[in-house]
């Protein structure tokens, strides 16, 4: 077990600096080469927060004191430190999504971790190996924490990243409030038994459709994070050239257009964009997916053009994910299924009281007697998926990145990614190195899947 201190052991604090700052990693992956730098304190909030027009909601959480968790800003191999502190009335946890660290800084409770209670703090510390783009949300009563607002964003930097004019984040998810501005039920069970049950209000950064200015004729830098708890996108660009860089926090081996690009709960996107060159010219950045396309955000290009070339970004470097060896790879088959069997469980901390979902057909059990495979450290592996439900998934692994190697239903290209999204009736091959000792999940990051029984863990000894 991690460090884990009783109330009343640390004093009031308000939000450090997000970059760590200390030597390099040296050794094993995540491991500190001295004492961890001065941490970011995360203190857990309720607060109001004016998500629509008609008023302030109340009960939205965060991390501080006002408006949307901060975005933590790292170092690709420098040690980092974050102590969160529990002020809300609630068990809680950090998961630090898609950053490959120590098992015991994963943050699942049960699993790896005990409870953060009222009072209490939990010290993280571990140094970030992969630059990208990341996010960090509880792991305990996720559905109500995540739904009512604490959900943030990471951004890892690597200092060889070629150079833009203006970078953005933005953080996009949904709130379930109903006309008066307030929290309505977090989940209907029908809806958690097919797609989810949605958002009625969609914003990104905590906003309806923001609007940034940056340089016209420029090239931008814009990392998006699916935080949202059930809604996949369809993303598209209106009025401006741009190019995905990276994906879940890698560079794609080719760039391409965001064209409708299908991304699932917990993933993200980087896409450079060339900025028109007349002022006030506007960028759109939407989802087209349904029958209600959606602006999300908005670009101004503002000042005289700076006659930028996108073609001028150079590639991202590639992090040090190791290579799957496919001659010597075990494979592991996974069925992604619904299942009729009810299994009442707590779900890593919360309980819909449903099992809707399975992995292999068995349901999450709530207590992790057993994992799905016993995988050996640094031996490769080839995890075969099949979705055998109408319903997409998007499958999150922690602790470790895999390469996706084909699909039964589309051309892919060889990514790196630690969340796919399985189509209905898809079948998937991902490709890693079990090279991360310990427990580690795998699970539906539409929440509710999740939590009704798509849920189960690898083990790597």
């Amino acid at each position: 077990m991690t460090r884990w201190t009783r109330r009343g052991l640390l004093k009031t604090a308000t939000f450090a600096g997000a970059t760590g700052v200390g030597l390099s990693a040296i050794g094993r992956l995540g491991s500190l080469a001295a004492a961890s730098p001065e941490p970011v304190v995360l203190q857990t909030a309720k607060i109001q927060a004016r998500l629509m027009d008609i008023g302030p909601t109340n009960n939205v959480l965060t991390y501080g004191n006002a408006g949307m968790p901060p975005v933590l800003r790292m170092k690709k191999g420098e040690p980092f430190a974050a102590r969160l502190v529990n002020a809300i009335d609630d068990p809680t946890t950090i998961h630090w999504h898609g950053i490959r660290l120590p098992n015991k800084m994963d943050g699942v409770p049960f699993l790896v971790q005990p409870y953060v209670y009222t009072g209490d703090h939990f010290d993280y510390a571990f140094t970030p190996p992969d630059a990208g783009t990341f996010w960090y949300h509880p792991h305990c009563n996720t559905l109500e924490q995540m739904g009512h607002g604490l959900t943030g964003m990471i951004v890892v930097e690597n200092p060889n990243d070629p150079k833009f004019d203006a970078e953005f984040v933005l953080n996009l998810r949904d709130w379930r409030l109903g006309d008066d501005g307030q929290f309505i039920d977090q989940f209907r069970p029908r809806d958690a038994a097919r797609t989810g049950t949605y958002g009625t209000v969609r914003t990104a950064n905590w906003l309806d459709q923001p609007q940034y200015d940056a340089p016209a004729g420029g090239l931008v830098r814009l990392r998006v994070a699916i935080t949202d708890v059930t809604r996949i996108h369809a993303f598209r660009v209106d009025g401006a050239e741009a190019m995905v860089m990276a994906l879940d926090g890698n560079p794609v081996p080719d760039r391409f257009a965001p064209d409708a690009l299908l991304l699932g709960p917990g993933q993200r996107m980087d896409l450079a964009i060339r900025m028109p060159d007349d002022e006030g010219a506007i960028v759109s950045l939407r989802d087209v997916r349904g029958t209600k396309p959606k602006v999300l955000a908005t670009l101004r290009a503002t000042g005289n053009s700076l006659k930028r070339d996108v073609r001028d970004v150079a590639p991202l470097e590639v992090n040090p994910v190791a290579e799957v060896d496919l001659g010597s790879a075990q494979h592991i088959s996974l069925s992604l299924s619904a299942t009729a069997e009810n299994v009442p469980s707590d779900s890593i901390c919360g309980s819909l009281g449903y099992s809707f979902w399975a992995i292999n057909k068995v349901p999450w059990p709530g207590d992790p007697t057993a994992p799905l495979a016993e995988l050996k450290l640094g031996r490769s592996y080839v995890i075969d998926m099949e979705n055998l439900t109408p319903q997409s998934h998007p499958m999150h692994l922690h602790g470790m990145s895999f390469k996706v190697l084909s699909s039964s239903t589309r051309p892919v290209q060889p990514l790196i990614s630690d969340t796919y999204l399985v189509q209905p009736n898809e079948k998937v091959s991902l490709g890693f190195v079990a090279d991360n000792p310990g427990d580690w999940l795998l699970h539906c990051h539409i929440i509710e899947h999740q939590k009704s029984g798509m849920t189960s863990y690898v083990r790597v000894v």
